[in-house]
C-alpha cells in the first residue's frame, strides 16, 4: 500500500508502512521503560520459563519410569502432587509478575479508565477459559494425568475447546495481559510477551508427544479386539 505520508510517527509515514519497523518501534518505546536488571524483573522472567519446563521434564520422566507413582502408591496420588507443586510454583510466577511490574514505571498512555476496563474485560475472559478448562478436563486431565497413565476415553471437544486450541495456555495469557493493562505496566507487557514465548514452545513441545501417548492407547486397544 503506498500513498503520500498521512503525518509523522515514530517509525515513519503511513504511505510505507513496514511492519517489522511498527513492531520494533513499540518493542523499543516498551524497552525504554523497563530496567532488564532489576532483580524482580529476573526473578518474573525465570519463573516464566522454569515452571513449564518443571512440569514437562517430571511428567515424561514420570511417563518413562513410573518413579512418582511407585513412590506414593498410586499414579492418582502421585499426579495430585504434582499439580500441587504446579499450582505453588505458578502462585510464585504471579507474584514475582506482579512484583516486577510495581517495581518499575508506569506507562502514561495505558494509565486511564478505558485501558483499565480493557484489562479488566481480559482478565474476565483469560478466567473464564482456565476454570472452563479446568472444568472440562477435571483435575488430572488438568495436571498432566495423560504422562501417569490416567488417559481419557476420547478427546474433549466441550468449551472452550470447541473454539479454542490450548484454552488454558491462551486463557492464562490473557489474565497477564489483562492485569498487566491495568497496571499500566510496559514490564507487564513485556513479561506477557515472554509467558505466550514460552507456552509456544511448551505446545510444540507437549502435543505431539501425547498424541503419541494416545496413539499407544488406541493401538494397545485395537490389539486387544
Amino acid at each position: 500500500m503506498s500513498g503520500p505520508a498521512a503525518g509523522p510517527d515514530c517509525c515513519g509515514g503511513f504511505g510505507s508502512i513496514d511492519f517489522r519497523q511498527a513492531d520494533l518501534c513499540i518493542m523499543t518505546r516498551l524497552l525504554g521503560y523497563v530496567n532488564p536488571l532489576d532483580p524482580s524483573f529476573v526473578a518474573a522472567v525465570l519463573t516464566i520459563t522454569f515452571n513449564p519446563l518443571f512440569w514437562n521434564v517430571v511428567a515424561r520422566w514420570e511417563q518413562k519410569t513410573r518413579r512418582l507413582s511407585k513412590a506414593f502408591g498410586s499414579p492418582y496420588l502421585a499426579c495430585y502432587a504434582l499439580g500441587g507443586a504446579i499450582l505453588l510454583l505458578n502462585f510464585a510466577r504471579s507474584h514475582c509478575f506482579t512484583q516486577a511490574m510495581l517495581s518499575q514505571p508506569k506507562m502514561e498512555s495505558l494509565d486511564n479508565a478505558m485501558a483499565y476496563c480493557m484489562g479488566l474485560v481480559l482478565l474476565g475472559v483469560g478466567t473464564l477459559f482456565v476454570l472452563s478448562s479446568f472444568f472440562a478436563l477435571g483435575f488430572t486431565g488438568t495436571f498432566l494425568g495423560d504422562y501417569f497413565g490416567i488417559l481419557k476415553e476420547a478427546r474433549v471437544t466441550t468449551f472452550p475447546f470447541s473454539v479454542l486450541d490450548n484454552p488454558m495456555y491462551w486463557g492464562s495469557t490473557a489474565n497477564y495481559l489483562g492485569w498487566a493493562i491495568m497496571h499500566a505496566s510496559p514490564t507487564g507487557l513485556l513479561l506477557t510477551a515472554v509467558v505466550g514465548i514460552v507456552y509456544v514452545v511448551a505446545i510444540l513441545y507437549e502435543e505431539p508427544f501425547t498424541a503419541e501417548i494416545y496413539r499407544q492407547k488406541a493401538a494397545k486397544s485395537h490389539k486387544r479386539n
